[in-house]
């Protein structure tokens, strides 16, 4: 599969490999002292803690496209168990443990069958699914934000997002960012990424006559 080249706001194209190391790292050094009780916290994919969040990522970062079609197969397509099955493959046996192999995956370039834009929105997505629960707050570039959210707007792939946000008007109110028309949903762009994502709590984040549909989408 051939990765689309998504474009910056000046029409460069733009390499997301780097993006997604440096994102990568940072929620590693985010998470670098967090107490093993902290590890346990409930993140926003309430069915998982923290730490199973950064396993998955883990998973994610070392999943080609044979070992996903393995993985699949196995599974006899129920990609809910695949997903299970691959998470618990990178917990590990401590939450250090489990620290220390997201680490070891900062630099990878290994990905499952999606364009590597896909891997930057889930390692920004999930990164917030962690740090949201943790009260950890962290500075994104705007253009990498912008990038992912135009990305989310014109897609369903792995996640629903362009068929949550029909018939609304998002802006962010920290960047260029902004799409559709109808009732408006305005806010900073991470809150714009998560609620188009279905996180219902950063709605809380926006603003607009949109803001309770979207909400409800989550």
């Amino acid at each position: 599969m051939i990765d689309p080249e998504p474009t910056a706001e000046s029409g460069r194209k733009t390499d997301v490999w780097p993006l997604i190391h440096t994102e990568r790292a940072a929620l590693a050094a985010d998470l670098a002292d967090l107490t093993d009780g902290r590890w346990a916290t409930t993140s926003l994919c309430t069915e998982l803690t923290v730490r199973e969040v950064l396993a998955h990522l883990t998973a994610s970062a070392n999943l080609n496209a044979v070992r996903w079609l393995a993985g699949v197969i196995r599974c006899r397509f129920d990609f809910d168990k695949m997903v299970a099955m691959r998470l618990a493959e990178h917990l590990g046996s401590s939450p250090a443990e489990t620290l220390e192999r997201f680490r070891l995956s900062v630099p990878s370039t290994t990905k499952p069958p999606v364009p590597a834009i896909a891997l930057l929105g889930e390692t920004i997505v999930h990164g917030e699914d962690i740090r949201r629960p943790l009260g950890i707050r962290h500075p994104y570039p705007i253009s990498t934000l912008t990038l992912i959210a135009e990305y989310y707007r014109g897609t369903d792939q792995v996640v629903l997002a362009k068929g949550r946000i029909g018939g609304l008007r998002l802006a962010a109110d920290d960047g260029p960012f902004t799409t559709g028309s109808g009732p408006l949903v305005s806010g900073n762009t991470v809150a714009l990424i998560m609620a188009m994502t279905g996180r219902a709590a950063y709605c809380d984040d926006l603003e607009g006559d949109g803001v309770e549909t979207l909400r409800g989408r989550c």
